[in-house]
């Protein structure tokens, strides 16, 4: 088993730094998610979210961070690191680390906290606290763990065919939006949707959750090269350039479409950037980046209607959003993923002097691999639970009317309102 190495200071303290970056995503995330809610389901939002950072450190510290990341099973990891026990002395399985393994677990914990909240947002309004409970954690273990395996770890199928993932495109969005879609398949439709509107009851709070969510993002694209090096520096530079082109995409084919551009589309297009630019972030430069925001801005505004064509109420677009803008950023690495940026780049992407088409063939393999796992396996959790929970993992027709602040937490978001 690998075993420490040489510390770099400066190294380790920029990977600390983004650690936190990437926990403060998470509430930026109930912020953003929190605002786009009726009224009388904030404060389950933000619970949901919140949750997360409980229920999955204590996981990852038991057992989902050794599965993830130790052994060497090109499926899943082994017990090794399992109770924390030589967490801080030895390596991940295949990484040469110049940062202390304590901060590397730290920085993938935070991955693993914001990936299954942002399901939430899909399930908003309907679904019982103790139900998530439930799901979050069988869910991190038996969907997230594998996949973080495969596809992070040197170890994992994935990794070993050449895919590749910067900061989570597959892992983290793909993962998380396929999974949104195969909970609201079993959950149902909200009462009234999509005949009565269900319009955001605090855009102000989702402007900021978006703006607390592009800060964060840097430690989460920047952060994921290990290292305060030049590949660092690009993941940072790609990681605004996307997010600031997908903005634009997104509110240019809202005006055209509806006659104005909303702050919600500005928010919306944002984190559709930087979900796309996420895989990316550190195998690409030069104008790829905005190329990928400006896609990905257009192709998840389109994406968003889909719901009301085939009748799935993904309440706040988490399937519009990442499902399709993690696929967009995956396949466009296909494109624009150049060694001159990285190293790493074995197979450098279709419109780079000299690249073939052997790269998108393995994201294609990434991103059919992830669907078809994560789908299947979120769709039997959810089943199950629904089956062996009494009344189900859905709150009753009076809890939904009543909102889910009251009947799931017994408080009010705000004293003045309760509808």
């Amino acid at each position: 088993m690998p075993v420490l190495g040489v510390i770099d200071p400066g190294n380790t303290a920029w990977v600390l730094a983004s650690s936190a970056l990437v926990l403060f995503m998470t509430p930026g995330l109930a912020f953003f998610y929190g605002g786009m809610v009726r009224a009388k389901n904030v404060l389950a939002m933000l619970m949901q979210n919140f949750f997360s950072m409980g229920l999955v450190s204590v996981l990852w510290a038991a057992l989902a961070y050794s599965l993830a990341f130790s052994g060497d099973g090109k499926w899943i990891g082994n017990l090794d690191l399992a109770w924390m026990r030589d967490v801080a002395t030895v390596s991940p399985t295949g990484f040469d680390l110049s940062i202390p393994p304590l901060a590397f677990m730290a920085f993938q914990l935070m991955f693993a906290i914001i990936t299954p909240a942002l399901i939430t947002g899909a399930l908003a309004d309907r679904m019982k606290f103790s139900a998530w409970f439930w799901f979050l954690g069988i869910w991190l273990i038996l969907v997230y763990t594998p996949v973080a395996h495969w596809v992070f770890s040197p170890a994992g199928w994935l990794f070993r065919r050449g895919a590749l993932d910067f900061a989570g495109g597959t892992v983290v969005h793909i993962n998380a939006g396929i999974a949104a879609l195969a909970v609201v398949v079993v959950l149902g439709k909200r009462r009234g949707w999509p005949r009565h509107p269900m319009p955001p009851h605090m855009l102000p709070w989702t402007l900021l959750g978006a703006g607390v969510l592009w800060f964060g993002w840097f430690g989460f694209n920047a952060g994921s090269a290990l290292a305060a090096d030049g590949i660092a520096a690009q993941a940072f530079v790609n990681t605004n350039m996307a997010a600031a082109a997908a903005m634009l995409g997104w509110l240019l084919f809202e005006r055209i479409r509806g006659g104005h551009a909303t702050t919600l589309g500005a928010a919306s297009g944002a984190v559709a950037g930087l979900v796309a630019i996420t895989p990316c972030a550190g195998y690409v430069g030069g104008m790829a980046p905005i190329y990928i925001g400006l896609i990905a801005g257009a192709l998840c505004y389109f994406a968003c209607s889909i719901k009301f064509r085939f009748g799935y109420d993904d309440a706040l677009d988490v399937v519009g959003v990442h499902l399709v803008g993690g696929i967009v950023g995956s396949l466009l690495l296909g494109f624009f993923a150049d060694a001159a940026f990285n190293p790493a780049v074995t197979h450098e992407g279709v419109f780079v002097s000299g690249g073939s088409w052997e790269l998108m063939g393995d994201q294609l393999i990434a991103v059919g691999a992830t669907i078809l796992w994560s789908g299947v396996v979120t769709l039997v959790i959810v089943k199950v639970l629904d089956l062996v929970m009494p009344g189900g993992v859905r709150v009753s027709e009076e809890d939904e009317e009543t909102g889910l602040d009251l009947t799931q937490h017994s408080e009010v978001g705000y004293s003045l309102e309760r509808v």
